[in-house]
């Protein structure tokens, strides 16, 4: 499965704007689905089907 790289540009309220750092194709996803210390402007890792904050 594809590694993807995204960064949060908007929350609101449970719902969060991801954009891909290779296409720009943005995401609308649940906050609940993503780690506990997302906030925009935090870049995210999707792999093996779970999100987590990059390094």
């Amino acid at each position: 499965m594809e590694t993807k790289h995204y960064t949060v540009i908007k929350i609101e309220g449970e719902y969060a704007t991801l954009k891909d750092k290779s296409t720009d194709d943005e995401l609308f996803i649940a906050m609940a689905l993503l780690p506990e210390e997302t906030d925009i402007g935090v870049s995210l890792l999707w792999e093996n089907l779970a999100y987590s904050v990059e390094d």
